[in-house]
């Protein structure tokens, strides 16, 4: 039933693959350089991760500490009427 649907397919699949490489990790890097090019790029995206975890939680402990003295504040208003 389903006729040459199947032939175009693979027809309209093999056009769509010819036109990548063969080997798409062939960068024309030894195994070595890699590793350090990976490492590299690993070490800069957790210095990032840090660094932007080190300024989230500045601010929040701002807030917090900005939340708890308000909390504060407005228990000793409730006492103080």
């Amino acid at each position: 039933s389903r006729g040459n649907q199947r032939e175009r397919d693979r027809e309209r699949a093999q056009a769509r693959n010819s036109n990548k490489p063969k080997n798409p990790k062939d960068d024309g890097l030894t195994p070595e350089r890699r590793r350090q090019r990976d490492a590299k790029a690993l070490q800069e995206k957790a210095a990032k991760k840090a660094a932007a975890a080190a300024a989230d939680s500045k601010t929040n402990k701002k807030a917090a500490a900005g939340c708890g003295n308000n909390a504060a504040a407005a228990a000793g208003k409730a006492n103080n009427k």
